[in-house]
């Protein structure tokens, strides 16, 4: 299995469908969850709910520079989303979430490997491999958290 293989792997791992370094994954914290679980606010901590589209923002931004070279997201954006009011706008966003995942998963799949090592976008960005990386760990930051809040709420 070559780099580009691992990567989409790992990306697969944190949010569809693995177990082995958190021994869950987004999709099996959030697919039963109800809606006013995922949105339920707890003291000064983010929602379930906020947390996942946080990183469906990047997955999406990522999975954009794959298609259009363009990096078209900010951090300063990446907690702001409409409120999520009902169970069908949350499966509605939780498939949004799921499908785009592993659109990029496919994308870094078929990613040459010379590739990895180039630039994203911007040198200051650092490489593809930086970037990808990075996206797996922040998954796997929020991941927790969401798994410490579902305890904490249902508590």
């Amino acid at each position: 299995m070559n780099n580009s293989e691992q990567l989409a792997n790992r990306l697969r791992e944190v949010i569809l469908n693995g177990t082995w370094i958190a021994n869950t994954n987004f999709k099996n914290q959030l697919e039963s969850l109800d809606w006013k679980i995922a949105t339920k606010k707890y003291q000064s901590l983010n929602t379930i709910s906020i947390l996942a589209q946080h990183i469906h923002y990047y997955i999406d931004g990522i999975k954009n520079v794959f298609t259009n070279g363009k990096l078209e997201i900010r951090d300063k954006y990446s907690f702001e989303f409409p409120p999520i009011e009902s169970q069908t706008e949350w499966e509605v966003f939780q498939n949004k979430f799921w499908n785009d995942t592993e659109k990029l998963a496919e994308l870094i799949e078929k990613m040459p490997e010379e590739r990895l090592d180039e630039n994203f976008v911007d040198e200051k960005y650092g490489n593809y491999t930086r970037n990808i990386d990075g996206m797996i760990e922040h998954s796997y930051y929020h991941l927790g958290q969401i798994s410490l809040i579902k305890k904490i709420i249902n508590a």
